[in-house]
């Protein structure tokens, strides 16, 4: 699955979180308007409630590219 493919899962079914990185706090929406297609191809594992992460090329979880946070 591609992070793109998870971010319009999660904007759709319209989850209550924020998506964090180094750099702030975003919705699902806001990252599909500015993340490049480059960076939305990525491959990438959603584990619900805890992180967005990158699968690497040997099929492994790699870098945790965004934490997920409830919105309040």
């Amino acid at each position: 699955m591609t992070l793109k493919e998870i971010l319009v899962k999660m904007r759709e079914q319209g989850m209550p979180v924020l998506l964090s990185d180094k750099t702030g706090d975003w919705e699902a929406g806001q990252l599909l308007e500015s993340l490049s297609e480059m960076k939305l191809k990525r491959q990438a594992y959603l584990q619900p409630g805890m992180y967005i992460s990158e699968i690497d090329a040997g099929g492994y979880l790699g870098t945790v590219l965004y934490k997920l946070i409830k919105k309040d």
